[in-house]
């Protein structure tokens, strides 16, 4: 449905300092009267127009390029123009300056897309997916995010919702005929549609993470003692010396900070303080630093020396409910090959960083770790957002089943009303303003 928005708005679009093009966009009702007081020519709908740009005294600020987009047929729903000019900040500032005495005001960040959601143009996963493209940091997330902006992740979210309206109304409707013969909730059809919804959901769902890993990188902290390894392996990872690396223990005394890419997969690798009893108030307070960013960590990579005879020792002072993988470094020592292995702990994967023997080991278990695949072609951006909404809505339907079991069909109808509920919010369809401020408010001036 079309939201009747009444001012005009306007904002430099290209980013700020010096370019050869720099762009204003106009949108709103006076935005055609607005480009035409500017340029002094009837602009016809999307024909390049080449034109003088006038400021109030009559005199020529700039000379470009306008371009008028008639409503519905714009980016934001509303008529729309772009006036490109020449890119230095100080012109520009004085264009928009110009235009924002004609008749309009200085637009909000992510107006233009927010009005192109009130405008039905686009739904809320697809405005979110144009502030993921802007910032992708690697090929496959900017590919993912425009898989989103097209509306790959939507049309799966729509479809489990049109199943759930039609559930939903097989189910009240059998509430409603209870007198029948038939029983409609016991004959097994229901059960059957709510089992493959919810594995539908899995399937998404097990996507959707992967695309939030693409746009927002996995944390990955790593632990141990003093001299287990650990500025050695952020420095191969990263592929530079950003830690210093000596023989002398609890030379890290605070956090180090890397953002890496293995074959497209962000990742935040974390260097912290080895993990002992120390009496320097300097290195407590990176050992407190360090427990702090273990427990905010995605995954755990536990530096041990494989030589230590106690290698054991930190593991009870370390979360339980974060993925922990054993990393025994320095097998050069001890002529041992790299290996991987599962044990009833988790995972251990035998390596030398020195030597650089079973690195790739390690980089394969990251990206298993996550369920990443580089070579996936289906993946979409996915928000935390997005995420939490899938996995409220599987609970749901898991409810429903269960209540089914129990003949319960108005609380069957009610959670699958609920799960619909959550589904609809990734989209839009259903959704708070207090949630719609929170999104656009992140997006830049000008999208």
């Amino acid at each position: 449905m079309k939201i009747i928005i009444s001012d005009t708005i306007a904002a430099i679009a290209t980013p700020p300092g010096n370019g050869g093009v720099g762009i204003i966009r106009i949108s709103g009702n006076k935005a055609k009267n607005i480009a035409q007081s500017l340029t002094k020519k009837e602009l016809q709908p999307r024909h390049a127009h080449y034109a003088d740009f006038f400021d109030g005294d009559e005199s020529i600020l700039d000379s470009g390029i306008a371009l008028f987009f008639p409503n519905p047929a714009s980016f934001t729903g509303e008529d729309t123009v772009e006036i490109q000019g020449h890119g230095g900040a100080v012109i520009l500032d004085l264009l928009l300056k110009r235009i924002l005495s004609l008749g309009c005001r200085l637009a909000n960040a992510g107006e233009f897309s927010e009005r192109a959601f009130l405008n039905d143009k686009i739904d809320l996963a697809q405005a979110e997916a144009i502030a993921d493209l802007i910032e992708s940091s690697t090929e496959q997330s900017a590919r993912s995010a425009q898989k989103s902006m097209q509306g790959v992740f939507s049309k799966q979210i729509n479809e489990l919702v049109e199943e759930l309206i039609e559930l939903r109304i097989y189910v009240e409707a059998a509430i409603d005929f209870v007198d029948e013969e038939i029983d409609f909730l016991g004959d097994g059809i229901v059960e059957k549609r709510i089992i493959s919804l919810a594995a539908a959901i899995s399937t998404i769902l097990s996507t959707a993470q992967q695309g939030r890993l693409l746009r927002d990188g996995m944390n990955v902290v790593l632990a141990g003692k003093p001299n287990a390894g650990k500025s050695s392996l952020l420095n191969a990872l990263a592929g530079h010396d950003a830690a210093i690396v000596t023989d002398v223990a609890g030379t890290t005394r605070d956090i180090l900070k890397e953002r890496i890419q293995i074959d497209g997969m962000p990742l935040h690798i974390i260097d912290t303080a080895g993990l002992r009893e120390s009496d320097n108030k300097v290195e407590q307070e990176g050992i407190r630093r360090a427990h702090t960013e273990i427990q905010n960590a995605d995954k755990i990579l536990l530096l041990i020396d494989a030589n230590d005879p106690n290698p054991d020792e930190l593991l009870s002072t370390l979360p339980s409910n974060i993925s922990l993988t054993k990393i025994y470094n320095k097998i050069d020592l001890s002529n041992q090959q790299p290996k991987i292995q599962e044990t009833e702990a988790g995972t251990e994967i035998y390596l030398s960083v020195k030597q650089s023997l079973g690195m790739d080991l390690l980089t394969q278990h990251l990206k298993q770790s996550v369920g990443f695949d580089a070579t996936a072609d289906n993946v979409f951006i996915a928000r935390r957002r997005h995420i939490d909404a899938l996995e409220k809505s599987a609970e749901f339907v898991a409810n429903a089943l269960m209540q089914l079991e129990h003949a319960a069909g108005e609380l069957v109808a009610e959670d699958l009303r609920q799960a619909q509920n959550h589904l609809s919010e990734i989209t839009g369809t259903f959704t708070s303003d207090d949630l719609l401020g929170r999104i656009f408010s992140s997006f830049c001036i000008g999208k």
